[in-house]
């Protein structure tokens, strides 16, 4: 079976993940799906790149945030455990826009980017990776990797709605070899 690299933004891949929960009503499974994902394209996952942020902690936590850490150190530790995955942090930022807090999810782009651009030298063997993320900013980069005989599998999930947390752009998922909607029996 040919092998393959995945490589997740994990701030989506949450997002999509608690979708999935909030219409189950069941807790999904994280590591599973990756393999089931790998298994539905018939690839051997040689190795797992996340990406990941840790949560915002104010200069003294609330007890949210400090929970939200907790959990987030039990992920990291699991993941940073497995000799087949790569963890790689960027950081969240902070906003309050209109009264409101929200959180964003810093660097995890460029992380991906990098590691993308170091696939034919750290593994020249590979032809196929797959890419768990929804930004077309990675469409330049996907075309560079079609350029150096790399085929690139996007699983994303997205709504018709526009400026919805799961609008997608057309070019994102036309640059792709093949592209995937998530569905919830990736999650099983």
């Amino acid at each position: 079976m040919e092998e393959t690299l995945m490589f997740v933004d994990n701030g989506f891949f949450k997002l999509v993940k608690k979708e999935f929960e909030k219409i189950s009503g069941k807790k999904k499974k994280l590591l599973q799906t990756f393999r089931n994902i790998c298994k539905k394209e018939n690839l051997n996952l040689r190795h797992l790149f996340f990406y990941t942020a840790p949560p915002y902690q104010s200069p003294i936590p609330e007890e949210n945030e400090k929970r939200l850490m907790k959990n987030y150190k039990n992920l990291s530790n699991l993941l940073q455990y497995k000799k087949w995955i790569t963890v790689r942090e960027g950081r969240c930022q902070r906003l309050k826009l209109d009264g409101e807090y929200q959180y964003k999810q810093k660097g995890v782009d460029i992380l991906i980017s990098i590691d993308l651009m170091q696939i034919k030298e750290k593994y020249p063997d590979i032809k196929k990776i797959i890419l768990l993320a929804c930004d077309s900013d990675f469409v330049p980069l996907i075309k560079n990797l079609q350029d150096n005989n790399i085929e690139v599998i996007l699983y994303t999930y997205f709504n018709r709605n526009r400026n919805s947390l799961f609008s997608r752009y057309n070019e994102l998922l036309q640059s792709c070899n093949k592209w995937e909607k998530l569905k919830a029996e990736d999650f099983e």
